[in-house]
């Protein structure tokens, strides 16, 4: 029982070095279900949230990551009435995940990076395909893809 707590904490010290804050979620390009089925916009910034405060188990200790997400865009577009009541996101290479995020990585009080960026992959249907858990999916593929370029390996954004 010791060890279970420990892991826990350990887990969660982990998350912690991970700060998500989102800056006027209600005016997000696409980020709920507009047409009354489907996901809401509490359900789709928590799983984002979820998703996001993850990536702190792959922080080097002593860094900490804040996050301001400022747009949501995701993948494909909604099919109103389609599959009541809950809802039909339909993808397309033309309708990527697409996220407008603010961010400082720090360590200790000497900050390392900050940047804003609008992160986004056009080509993310060509992608070998990945274990499928369900909602998210792209959304968690370009984030895990940008946060392993941008943040663990350090390469500047293109352009």
């Amino acid at each position: 029982m010791l060890l279970t707590l420990a892991l826990s904490l350990w887990a969660h010290a982990a998350a912690a070095q991970v700060a998500v804050r989102f800056i006027e979620p209600e005016r997000y390009t696409d980020a709920e279900n507009r047409f009354g089925s489907g996901l809401t916009l509490r359900g789709t910034l928590g799983e984002v949230r979820r998703i996001i405060e993850g990536f702190g188990r792959d922080l080097p200790p002593g860094r900490t990551l804040a996050i301001d997400v400022l747009d949501i865009d995701l993948a494909g577009v909604e099919r109103p009435g389609a599959n009541v009541p809950f809802g039909l996101r339909v993808v397309s290479d033309i309708t990527p995940p697409r996220f407008r995020l603010r961010y400082v990585l720090t360590e200790g009080r000497r900050r390392l990076v900050a940047a804003e960026e609008t992160v986004a992959d056009i080509n993310f249907l060509l992608r070998a395909p990945r274990f499928s858990s369900g909602t998210f999916d792209h959304e968690r593929d370009l984030l895990r893809d940008w946060f392993r370029r941008r943040i663990v390996e350090g390469r500047p954004p293109a352009g």
